[in-house]
């Protein structure tokens, strides 16, 4: 038996008066989805546990069957696995985005907005110039910067404080940061390095030259996901499976390799709506000759929700339709037994821009032995309020019954 896991990130989202009450998912052209919602079985899983703020690090930790109340410890750590960087047990990663700021000046907190948590999704070679010049003037013994893709970035504060109230720029798109600058003992000295780091964000040529060509600037660091080492036992000894995962962003590849799989990078893959679709699905589909489970993860859904985009979020959800969903159900076929799980990680509705915590709906399909139940006319968040469905309460027991049947 082989086994796909297919992860739109955020691609659930909430009705839109717009779209005639329907959601991106809805409105969205789905037809591989659909078919599989319709051969196979539906549920739901809380992905997100109670008490968890409903973050991408905590939903794939539960889909990849870990228990967050048992192991999760922060964004920042999973990200450094990815990286290489080696974490003392007192050290403490935070996540670093390069933002724009408006007005963003010293001294002016109370008028300061979040204009753009991405920096207009600044590309990876001019974030790297940043972070660098960044790293040069305000990194020490016990502060170090790394650069990584696009707007995402490292911050390690050896022998750190991690009881600190942080906030994820994207959360508070369009709001004044007064209220959501960090937090608790050690926070003064992270609003201190933010500070700092406009003066040399704002002076380095690359912003100059992104402002000429009517580019947001990346005119301030922003921390957060802050956390230690991350620890958790390895998927092949749960489940007897070799795995394989596939992702632009580092968070994933960060769990991936905490959770023992090989990264397979993909050229082209950006984590945004001009990413490679196809040549993810095309990898994955080589993948199932020398691994027993892949893990397919597609970032562009959540992008286009934090951005309140419409349009770019059904698109997105078209393309891994299409591209993704579509592209493997037509090469796994050569393939004598196979399970397919489908599902979002959590909701991010585009009227909000930010993530919620429900439940998701999900969809196991295995071509070998058809599952018996409720069945759905299409895939989208309908199925979270159908009546005889699975609804698993506890999201990392999903991977248990999707790998065990039980």
């Amino acid at each position: 038996m082989k086994y796909i896991v297919l992860v739109g990130d955020g691609m659930a989202d909430r009705p839109l008066k717009m779209l005639g009450y329907k959601t991106c998912l809805q409105k969205a052209r789905t037809h591989n989805m659909d078919r599989l919602a319709a051969e196979g079985e539906i549920g739901t899983a809380r992905t997100i546990p109670h008490g968890f703020d409903p973050g991408s690090d905590v939903a794939n930790l539960s889909i990849l069957g870990y228990d967050p109340a048992r192991y999760y410890s922060g964004r920042g750590p999973i990200e450094a696995e990815y990286r290489g960087i080696k974490l003392g047990a007192e050290d403490v990663a935070f996540r670093c985005n390069l933002v724009t700021l408006n007005p963003g000046e010293p001294g002016k907190r109370n008028s300061a907005v979040m204009q753009d948590y991405s920096a207009g999704h600044i590309s990876t070679r001019e974030a790297k110039l940043l972070i660098n010049e960044v790293n040069k003037k305000l990194g020490n013994k016990e502060i170090s910067f790394y650069p990584g893709m696009s707007y995402r970035h490292l911050m390690v504060w050896r022998n750190g404080k991690a009881k600190i109230q942080c906030t994820p720029p994207h959360d508070i798109t369009g709001k004044k940061i007064s209220g959501y600058l960090p937090k608790g003992r050690g926070g003064d000295a992270l609003v201190s390095l933010m500070d700092k780091s406009w003066e040399i964000l704002m002076s380095s040529s690359v912003n100059r030259n992104r402002l000429k060509r009517g580019l947001n600037p990346g005119n301030s660091l922003w921390f957060w996901g802050q956390g230690r080492k991350l620890s958790i036992p390895k998927f092949k000894d749960k489940y007897n499976l070799k795995g394989a995962l596939i992702s632009a962003v580092d968070l994933t590849k960060g769990l991936g390799i905490c959770a023992g799989f090989d990264i397979l990078n993909v050229k082209g893959a950006t984590g945004y709506i001009d990413t490679n679709y196809i040549g993810k699905a095309n990898a994955a589909l080589r993948a199932l000759k020398k691994y027993d489970i892949l893990y397919v993860h597609v970032e562009a859904p959540d992008e286009a929700g934090h951005n309140g985009d419409i349009k770019a979020k059904i698109k997105a959800i078209e393309d891994f339709d299409l591209k993704v969903v579509g592209t493997i159900l037509k090469g796994i076929e050569k393939i004598k037994e196979y399970s397919i799980l489908l599902l979002p990680d959590h909701f991010t509705p585009v009227s909000l821009k930010t993530h919620t915590k429900e439940p998701v709906p999900f969809v196991i399909y295995r071509n070998c032995n058809p599952l018996k139940g409720p069945r759905a006319k299409s895939y989208s968040e309908y199925i979270c309020r159908m009546k005889g469905i699975r609804n698993f309460q506890k999201g990392h027991k999903l991977m248990d019954y999707f790998v065990k049947g039980k």
